[in-house]
């Protein structure tokens, strides 16, 4: 059977709701237009969905230079983008030169989150830098998860509907890519091989060890299914390269792009070398 692109998730904003899109193209840094700006706290340190769930109540577009913010309240902050001045932030533990993004998105971002917040740029402010430039999950793995959580009966009543399909909601993991078409945790033995997506190449280096930010309700950022417990029920004890993994990451080897419908086709390492 053959595995193809089933979605395509983005969101220019860092810890802002994903949305779906038919077509991304691929640059060594990631997605086109992907997570390139994120928020910072009073002490200049990134902040994302899993210390701000309201972040994920907010829906970010990028066009055309522009950066519209869309509010669960219904008001819109919106306008070009323009940049300030440089200053280091720290992203996770490691210092990063960002620029200040002025405009209104900060005090938007910040009465959303009740805390100050001030919106930065930074190209290509993935979780794992160009190593994990890609990062995807199989419909298959989202399927057996929903298994577990139908098993352990322990999803609230948002929990449960967003398992209804038998299925999780796949934008709980943030994911770039999602395919169908693969068993159910295939992707675990993609590590340390070559595919093509698209008219793009990627390299799977490693497997997306999960955290707290998976167990809140894409929408609305509460935490409403206990998406770690599920996986340390099952997937706690294997080889892989992060704890509790579920889905891959991966560089990108050759600039492309890649649509929705686009199959995932194994590079033979002779054709690699070629």
């Amino acid at each position: 059977m053959s595995i193809a692109v089933t979605a395509l998730h983005i969101t220019p904003v860092k810890g802002t709701r994903v949305r779906s899109v038919e077509r991304v193209e691929l640059e060594s840094s990631g997605a086109a237009g992907d997570r390139v700006f994120f928020v910072i706290d009073g002490r200049d340190r990134m902040r994302n969905g899993k210390q701000l769930g309201s972040l994920q109540a907010v829906v970010a577009t990028l066009q055309d230079e522009c950066l519209r913010l869309e509010l669960p309240d219904g008001s819109v902050a919106e306008g070009p983008v323009e940049l300030g001045d440089e200053l280091t932030a720290t992203f996770y533990s490691r210092p990063v030169t960002v620029r200040a993004v002025l405009g209104p998105w900060s005090q938007a971002l910040s009465e959303q989150c009740g805390q100050p917040l001030r919106l930065v740029h930074c190209p290509g402010a993935v979780d794992r830098g160009p190593a994990g430039a890609v990062s995807l999950i199989s419909r298959g793995s989202l399927r057996r998860l929903g298994e577990e959580a139908d098993a352990a009966d322990t999803a609230d009543a948002a929990g449960a509907a967003d398992a209804a399909d038998g299925e999780i909601d796949p934008r709980r993991f943030r994911m770039l890519i999602e395919v169908d078409g693969a068993a159910p945790h295939a992707e675990d033995d993609w590590v340390g091989h070559r595919f093509r997506l698209g008219t793009a190449e990627v390299s799977f280096t490693g497997h997306v060890g999960r955290c707290l930010v998976t167990s809140r309700d894409p929408v609305t950022g509460t935490v409403t299914l206990p998406t770690l417990d599920l996986l340390r029920g099952y997937r706690s004890r294997l080889p892989t390269s992060e704890p509790l993994p579920f889905g891959v990451h991966g560089a990108v080897l050759r600039p492309g792009t890649v649509r929705v419908g686009d199959l995932l086709e194994p590079v033979e390492d002779a054709e690699a070398a070629g």
